[in-house]
């Protein structure tokens, strides 16, 4: 690559030093970038908006910082690694005298840079951070939470309480506006906080490589703070060791990466830097380049650091993190009755205001109780009722699907055959190596001793290891023994790794069927590729396995550290067969699935993995994988057909964290789904940021759980059905209430409008009002333990603004139709329009009020007959009957006769009896036609 692309480069503004730094990629998790929702205290237009549903849709392109970030470590990958340095300007100090005298250009020291030029680019970059934690003023945070749509209501009404002199009912307002703010501003200032969790990726002393003179440059290493560390170091690392930065490589020696923090997986990544990668390789697969937050497993190297800070791949993760999620339809048809409630009836039923959040948070507070005995523990409350309403639910294979670690699952000879000798020369490689153990090593152990083999490796002794490495991919042990009664007598070497590799170095192969060792043919390779191509189309990990027998003679290094080249002994090795392995589903994963299945909620696996061990596991568990796609193909796909590719799929494998984000917006702006995400990684924080029901575990890492809404103490999904459940059971009896409320409020309403204007007199003073207000509905708390019908239960349901209305326009009539039959009743028969009878109507219109809005409740809870196909609970049975004896005797008390009342005939509770006969029976007639037409009733 010459000079002309390395300018095109700069000037397209890949370069940490051309462009200037950008506000917008330093976005954080607590210093959230203002909205017209954060803005709308101080704008008309801003209050108004928040009635208007957002359909912004994030499809599946990157934006503008992601694609600086991909182009840019792309072009390094690419990019040979001696031109890597002029691409971040590491070099200016970094030639010996020999060079400049001799001027050969080629030969360059890597000196790394000065003091003086990291300390000036630590100024001009800022600190090595994904994201700059600037927390926001506490007056910030209680600003937001003193100025919502719902607090502003109250403050409102407060003050017209206030003005019409009814000071009590204004301070019981102002009380829950108090709480309301409280309680946002520590919830919010607490979950600002998790931004500080990212600092545990990079947080550790990192070796870089300056030099140091004036004439002459010396070399030195030194240990840096990662904040510190800056573009166009060189850093030194070693097991252990967590990468600071993005980082080309530039030495490496048996380098294995663990990219989970990123990916999720459990798996290992093999890195090298001689290599030269393409743009067709998924950038998490690049081998030369090494991502801030993984860190090294085995093996060590240097590298290159090309990009910090918010300029680095995991930046671009963090950097959506926190965006507020949208309102989901609940909230949505709350704000529209709130709207509705204000425009008709400003004054006369604030009560319902004081009463909504008390019984919603009853409702939800009880859930959160219930699914605290199912050991999910409910961080937000609202959550519950987003479980209720949740349809879709993504979740990681690893670890909610699969158990995340190894199953050891046979040992195969190349005809596919299980081969007992191909077992034993695996475990021995397995117990005797010392290098590094890995996972599959373990789980060749366990199957050995769960399944009562005895290879006696005390027989055996180990003479030297060949260590694994990435360009042989392999580990060899040489063993010996000295049992000259057993026919595996003598000095063996054991190869075990990856198949390819295996074979490289195999000239023979055991045919164990004619007992005899015989050369390796073609047809055997051809035979061998094709059976592990079958095996990994099943979704099995393959590691081949060769011996081969040595001269007792000094053939290899020994113990006094004798020189010994890998490659002349790893060869003409016996190929014996193939060990496979599994990470298997849980045995609870296939009932979960079945039964939130059962309940409409699909399941859409969401992974890291590759995509064929993803697909055996979703077969295992009963997922549908007819309708499959992996995270590079996602990559060219234009919008439309990526959302409608996203919609159908149910298996996404080879994900990336912001693939993962922008599947889980899909569904929701496009799709119109309420989604939850089970994940526990990091590599799953930005789905679980911008879903509707996040979900992790107690074991998932400290941000995962941050961002959760609820965490589950068992990573077991049948926890989770228990869970949708539960959500389902609170968002019914919120739904009761709110539905109940408004059409008992509204049908009040337009009644006092009605009786005000045929009668002398008000239907009922305040005292009155307010007290027949407070009766029914501190009974209706009690709908908060009430049941739900089991066919409700089954399937999801979503709160709808037009269904809303519809269902107020249906039944609020017949709420109103009832009190102006009770209005007619008293000025036909009573004659009570008089001034001398105004007592009277009083107390008729308050009993009948009273039983009205209490017996409203069995109508609506369900969408069968009240009292006869279907009963309430008995919390609700008992306020009923508590509520309606409290209101018809009031009257009758002397606490009813300093109210205004007067006593009733016993004609009056004959037609009232008869009244709410003929409101049960025409509103369950209207109940039928409504479920007719719309198909849903709560």
């Amino acid at each position: 690559m010459g000079k002309t692309k390395i300018s095109n480069l700069f000037a397209n503004g890949t370069s940490h030093y051309i462009l200037p730094k950008s506000n917008a990629t330093r976005q954080t998790l607590v210093e959230r970038p203002s909205s017209h929702k954060d803005r709308f205290p101080f704008s008309l237009f801003g209050f108004f908006r928040c009635f208007i549903p957002s359909r912004k849709v994030d499809g599946g392109s990157k934006t503008e910082d992601e694609q600086k970030v991909y182009s840019w470590l792309y072009t390094l990958a690419q990019t040979d690694k001696n031109l890597v340095f002029e691409y971040v300007r590491s070099t200016e100090r970094g030639k010996c005298l020999h060079t400049m005298l001799c001027g050969l250009n080629s030969c360059v020291i890597l000196a790394g840079l000065s003091f003086r030029e990291a300390e000036r680019r630590l100024r001009e970059n800022g600190p090595n951070v994904p994201l700059e934690y600037s927390f926001p003023r506490w007056w910030s945070l209680l600003r937001n939470a003193l100025f919502h749509p719902f607090n502003i209501i109250l403050i409102i009404l407060s003050v017209m309480s206030f003005i019409a002199r009814d000071s009590p009912n204004g301070f019981i307002m102002l009380v829950l506006v108090f709480i309301s703010v409280t309680l946002r501003f520590y919830q919010e200032y607490s979950s600002s906080k998790a931004a500080m969790k990212l600092s545990e990726f990079v947080k550790c002393p990192i070796k870089v490589q300056r030099c140091a003179g004036r004439v002459v440059q010396k070399e030195l290493i030194v240990q840096v703070d990662h904040r510190d560390v800056v573009p166009g170091d060189i850093v030194i690392f070693e097991p252990g060791d967590l990468f600071p930065g993005d980082i080309r490589l530039l030495s490496s020696k048996q380098l294995v990466v663990s990219q989970a923090s990123l990916t999720g997986e459990s798996w290992t990544t093999d890195k090298a830097s001689d290599i030269r990668e393409d743009y067709n390789t998924p950038l998490l697969d690049l081998k030369n380049i090494c991502f801030m937050g993984t860190n090294v497993v085995s093996g060590t190297g240097t590298g290159l650091v090309v990009s910090t800070g918010s300029k680095t791949y995991m930046s671009t993760m963090f950097s959506k993190v926190g965006k507020k999620k949208p309102p989901d339809d609940f909230e949505k048809g709350l704000r529209w009755i709130f709207y509705l409630i204000i425009s008709v009836m400003l004054v006369v039923v604030t009560i319902l205001f004081v009463m909504l959040p008390l019984i919603i948070n009853t409702c939800l507070a009880k859930g959160a109780l219930a699914m605290a005995k199912d050991r999910c523990i409910v961080k937000s409350l609202t959550s519950i009722r987003d479980m209720g309403s949740m349809d879709i639910l993504c979740i990681d294979k690893t670890g909610s699907l699969t158990m995340n670690h190894a199953v050891m699952v046979n040992h195969l000879d190349y005809r596919g055959l299980p081969q007992e000798k191909v077992l034993r020369y695996a475990f021995l490689n397995s117990y005797f190596k010392t290098d590094q153990k890995y996972p599959l090593d373990d789980a060749i152990l366990a199957f050995v001793y769960s399944n009562g083999f005895r290879f006696r490796p005390s027989l055996w002794r180990k003479i030297d290891e060949i260590p694994f490495d990435f360009i042989r991919r392999r580990v060899s042990v040489i063993l010996e023994t000295e049992d000259r009664h057993s026919k595996f007598f003598g000095r063996f070497m054991v190869t075990k790794g990856a198949l390819l590799e295996v074979l490289k170095v195999c000239s023979f192969i055991e045919n164990f069927e004619q007992d005899e060792i015989s050369p390796f043919s073609f047809d055997d390779y051809q035979r061998i590729l094709n059976l592990s191509e079958d095996i990994s189309n099943e979704g099995l990990r393959i590691l081949g396995v060769a011996i081969r027998k040595l001269e007792m003679p000094q053939t290899c290094e020994t113990s006094n550290g004798s020189k010994r080249e890998d490659e002349d002994i790893e060869k003409d090795m016996v190929f014996l067969g193939l060990i496979t392995f599994f990470d298997p589903p849980k045995d609870t994963a296939k009932q979960a699935l079945w039964r939130l299945c059962e309940k409409g909620v699909k399941a859409k696996v969401l992974t890291g993995d590759s995509l064929s061990l993803t697909t055996r596991v979703c077969r295992e568990v009963g997922i549908s994988t007819d309708h499959v796609i992996t995270g590079p193909e996602l990559e060219l796909l234009d919008q439309d057909t990526f959302h409608e590719t996203v919609k159908r799929a149910t298996v996404l494998a080879r994900l990336t964290p912001i693939q993962k984000l922008h599947v889980v917006q899909s569904l929701q702006t496009v799709g119109n789904h309420v989604v939850g995400f089970l994940g526990d990684g990091v590599n799953d924080s930005l789905a679980l940021d911008a879903a509707n029901v996040s979900i992790s575990v107690d074991s998932g890492v400290a941000i995962a759980k941050d961002m959760a809404d609820i965490i589950l103490l068992e990573k077991d999904l049948n926890v989770l059905v228990a869970g949708v459940e539960h959500g389902r059971l609170t968002f019914g009896n919120t739904m009761k209430y709110v539905k109940m409320s408004v059409i008992a409020n509204l049908g009040s309403v337009i009644s006092l409008l009605i009786a005000t204007l045929v009668f002398k007199y008000v239907p009922l003073t305040s005292t009155q009002l307010l007290t027949q207000n407070f009766i029914y509905s501190v009974g209706q708390i009690a709908i908060a333990w009430d049941k739900m019908d089991e066919e409700y239960v089954k399937t999801p349901h979503k709160s709808s603004e037009r269904g809303l209305s519809m269902f107020i326009l249906w039944n609020g009539s017949v709420c109103t139709l009832c009190d102006v039959a009770t209005l007619m009743l008293l000025w036909f028969y009573y004659k009570a329009y008089t001034d001398v009878t105004q007592k009277f109507f009083h107390s008729a219109w308050f009993i009948e009020g009273v039983l009205l809005q209490t017996f409203i409740i069995h109508l609506i809870r369900t969408e069968k007959i009240p009292f006869m196909q279907e009963v309430a609970s008995w919390p609700v049975i008992f306020s009923t009957v508590l509520t309606s004896a409290i209101g018809i005797a009031l009257p009758f008390t002397p606490i009813g006769k300093v109210m205004g009342f007067s006593l009733l005939p016993l004609s009056y509770f004959g037609f009232l009896f008869i009244l709410f006969l003929g409101y049960f029976i025409v509103g369950h007639v209207v109940k039928r036609l409504y479920i007719l037409i719309y198909k849903r009733w709560l």
